[in-house]
C-alpha cells in the first residue's frame, strides 16, 4: 500500500511530527508512505484545505496513492472537501477507536485528523495510536465481527450511490479549471508534487489531465 501525507497551511509546522509518526507504524507493515507536504509554515506553496481534497482525489483517482491521511485544524474542512470527489471516502478521525471503526465499518480510502484540536503534550503519541488502528487489520471486515454481513453491504450500497450521484474526475478537474485554474494549479504546485506524482500515477487519462495543468 502507498500511503500519501497532505498538510494544509494552518497545520503544516506539525508536517514533520506527522510523517515521522505514520512511517514509524506503517513502514514495519510494508507499506510506502510518500509526503505531498505541506513541509513547513513558509512554504512557498500553499495549500488550503479544499485544496487538499483536489490533491488527494487526484492521487486516489490516478492510482498514485491507495490511501490518504491529511486534516486541518478541526478535519472537518478537509473531510467534507475530499468528500466532494469521486473515488474518495474520506473519514474523520479523532482517536484510535475511530481510526478502527472507521476502517473496518467504512472501509475507506482517506481520513482528516484534528491536528490543532486537543493537540497538546502526548499528540505525536495519539497519532502512533490512530495508524497502528487504521492499518492493524485489513479493513472492511466489519466491527463487531457479527455486523460483518450488513456493514459489508452498505458499503457495497454506498459505492454503487457515489458511481450514480458523482461525475467521472476528470470531468470534475477540467470543470474546476474552468472555474478557477489558479485554485486547481496551486493544488498541485508542492515542491516534490510532478516527481511524486508521474513516477506512481497509474490512470493515463488522471495523468494526462494533470500534466495539462501543470505544464
Amino acid at each position: 500500500m502507498r500511503i500519501a501525507l497532505i498538510n494544509e497551511n494552518s497545520q503544516a509546522a506539525k508536517n514533520a511530527v506527522i510523517f515521522q509518526a505514520l512511517k514509524k507504524v506503517t513502514e514495519p507493515m510494508g507499506f510506502e508512505v510518500v509526503n505531498y507536504g505541506m513541509y513547513a509554515a513558509d512554504d512557498e506553496a500553499q495549500l488550503t484545505y479544499v485544496q487538499n481534497g483536489i490533491l488527494a482525489a487526484a492521487l486516489l483517482n490516478s492510482g498514485a496513492a491507495d490511501y490518504v491521511i491529511t486534516g486541518c485544524g478541526t478535519g472537518e474542512g478537509a473531510m467534507l472537501a475530499l468528500n466532494s470527489f469521486p473515488g474518495v471516502i474520506c473519514g474523520h478521525v479523532e482517536d484510535p477507536l475511530d481510526a478502527y471503526t472507521f476502517a473496518q465499518i467504512n472501509d475507506g480510502n482517506a481520513i482528516a485528523i484534528p491536528f490543532a484540536k486537543g493537540f497538546g503534550w502526548g499528540g505525536d503519541l495519539n497519532l502512533e495510536y490512530i495508524f497502528e488502528k487504521l492499518f492493524c487489520e485489513p479493513a472492511g471486515q466489519g466491527y463487531p465481527r457479527e455486523r460483518a454481513v450488513p456493514e459489508q453491504r452498505n458499503k457495497k450500497i454506498l459505492d454503487q450511490v457515489k458511481a450514480v450521484t458523482y461525475r467521472d474526475f476528470v470531468t470534475v478537474l477540467n470543470d474546476l479549471v474552468k472555474m478557477d485554474a489558479q485554485l486547481v494549479k496551486g493544488a498541485f504546485a508542492g515542491k516534490h508534487f510532478k516527481e511524486y506524482f508521474l513516477r506512481d500515477a497509474k490512470d493515463k487519462a488522471v495523468i494526462e489531465a494533470v500534466k495539462a495543468i501543470i505544464g
